[in-house]
């Protein structure tokens, strides 16, 4: 008798490094091919540093430095025929969406298997078109559309009217940062909190606000630091802000790091100052790592991660007095703390890799048995 054949799920990306929908991308070939699923990556661009399963094409490769209209069709070319010759079963597409002709052209000439589209900021603009007749016409007939929160599920059905929105938070893996939270070592000498993210023009992260608040906060007169990982066009312009009020050795920029993990487990907190958000897998990862968080209550993400006074605070929406104030009580009040800390790992397991991977297998209907 002949064997059933291989379910086959093709993952598209814009890369496999350095963002959070990129290490969730990671994270889910390396769960569905633990099930026995056959996996296929595809990125946009070649950045790859994360650890993945499966087959790779890297789309990255061919982009020359032109980039022009016969470069492109050359990629979409090579991207049909690969999706053609494979017959995948489902598509899952991780990429920001914010080309509205080459989305269709992609939705109706290109994904020709049933597929999946997630949205992993609050920025529904970075995914869909801002016009709801053109989102339901490059969308609304896909298997579905997988958000982040329960909040932008809400949020997308009420500014284009989908049909076929479902909720999947962000997954983290303990066994993965357990491996690797001790390969490298701490390089710093006194004790810190920890922020992290691109430092890109669009501040989405507003470390400048971080900076000021970390200022009127008591941390700096204990000798406390404030460590922030990531790179961006605005990394300068912070440094300059942390200079200019005479804390340049206290605030620390160290860079994009593909394993921050060593510096979210002997951080005191991680504290997380953006305007928007997704669901922000620093905060998971911190938990993770047994960090209690302080985070703006902005939209989306951290009231569905952050249980106030549990495992973390919840700060009031871009009130950076708040903020300064979250800060100190976290530090000062040694109970709190204590108890953010001891309930930090256990908070997070309804995210971890198992459930929210058995949530996706139930979700494309895959009997695992």
């Amino acid at each position: 008798m002949s064997q059933p054949s291989k379910i086959k799920i093709c993952l598209v990306g814009d890369a496999l490094s350095a963002g959070g929908a990129e290490r969730v991308h990671a994270f889910l070939s390396n769960y569905f091919a633990s099930k026995n699923i056959e996996i296929h990556n595809v990125v946009v661009q070649n950045k790859i540093s994360y650890d993945f399963s499966g087959e790779l094409l890297n789309l990255g490769l061919l982009k020359d430095t032109t980039n022009g209209f016969n470069n492109k069709l050359k990629r979409f070319l090579v991207l049909r025929s690969y999706i053609k010759k494979h017959k995948f079963d489902f598509i899952i597409d991780f990429r920001m969406r914010k080309k509205k002709i080459q989305d269709v052209f992609i939705s109706r000439f290109i994904f020709t298997a049933p597929t999946i589209y997630t949205v992993h900021s609050y920025l529904i603009d970075w995914y869909m078109p801002k016009e709801p007749w053109l989102t339901r016409f490059i969308y609304g007939k896909a298997y579905g559309v997988v958000a982040l929160t329960l909040k932008m599920k809400e949020h997308i059905e009420q500014l284009h009217g989908l049909k076929n929105v479902v909720t999947i938070h962000n997954l983290v893996s303990l066994d993965y940062i357990a491996k690797r939270v001790n390969e490298n070592n701490l390089d710093i000498d006194s004790a810190y909190i920890l922020a992290a993210g691109r430092m890109g023009d669009d501040n989405i992260k507003q470390f400048d606000k971080l900076i000021e608040a970390y200022a009127n906060s008591v941390l700096p007169q204990n000798n406390v630091k404030l460590v922030i990982l990531g790179d961006g066009i605005h990394k300068s312009i912070l440094e300059d802000q942390a200079d200019r009020i005479g804390l340049k050795e206290m605030v620390v920029f160290k860079g994009f790091l593909e394993n921050p993990y060593i510096y979210m487990h002997n951080a005191l907190f991680y504290v997380l100052s953006s305007k928007n958000e997704g669901l922000p897998m620093v905060l998971l990862e911190s938990l993770a790592c047994g960090t209690p968080v302080v985070s703006f209550d902005c939209f989306s993400g951290p009231s569905e991660i952050i249980s106030d006074k549990i495992n973390g605070l919840l700060i009031e929406d871009q009130n950076i007095e708040k903020l300064t104030e979250g800060i100190n009580l976290m530090f000062t009040d040694k109970e709190l703390y204590a108890t953010c800390k001891q309930n930090a790992v256990a908070s997070i397991e309804k995210f971890s890799l198992e459930n929210i991977g058995n949530q996706w297998m139930n979700y494309l209907k895959i009997d695992i048995d």
